[in-house]
């Protein structure tokens, strides 16, 4: 999405939200930015300068990495917008539609792909795209054909 410089991505939450706060016009990618941070006001201190963007955030501190989270909403997002994998689309309406909540639904999703993503970290893989559709696919009935 940003590349692999951790405080590079980082900064484009906090210019997003600086620019979205100061009523400036908002690229594409800064306005889908700023609506996932609108649904997390639990970042929105965070953000509100950039002295934390060396922030280490780690689970043995009992810590979510809030640009980590934001990260992946912006990747299910587009996974939704492009399509692929082809069977997202379908099991997030019918996931929204289980949870009546849009909002969860990614979170949901975000569980299979944070385990696929970590998977393929911890074996030096490339990330396993069937094991997502797997993972994804036992969150809602099975799709009859």
């Amino acid at each position: 999405m940003f590349g692999n410089d951790r405080n590079e991505m980082r900064k484009m939450f906090y210019i997003a939200w600086q620019n979205f706060k100061s009523n400036a016009a908002l690229q594409p990618l800064e306005q889908m930015i700023v609506a996932i941070i609108q649904q997390h006001p639990e970042y929105h201190s965070l953000l509100a300068d950039d002295s934390t963007i060396d922030k280490d955030y780690t689970p043995e501190m009992n810590q979510t990495n809030p640009f980590l989270h934001m990260s992946m909403h912006i990747a299910i997002q587009e996974q939704l917008s492009t399509g692929r994998p082809e069977c997202t689309q379908t099991i997030y309406q019918q996931l929204s539609n289980k949870l009546n909540d849009a909002h969860l639904a990614e979170h949901e999703m975000m569980e299979c792909l944070g385990e696929m993503l970590w998977q393929a970290q911890r074996d030096n893989v490339e990330p396993n795209e069937q094991a997502y559709i797997n993972c994804l696919s036992r969150l809602v009935p099975p799709i009859s054909v």
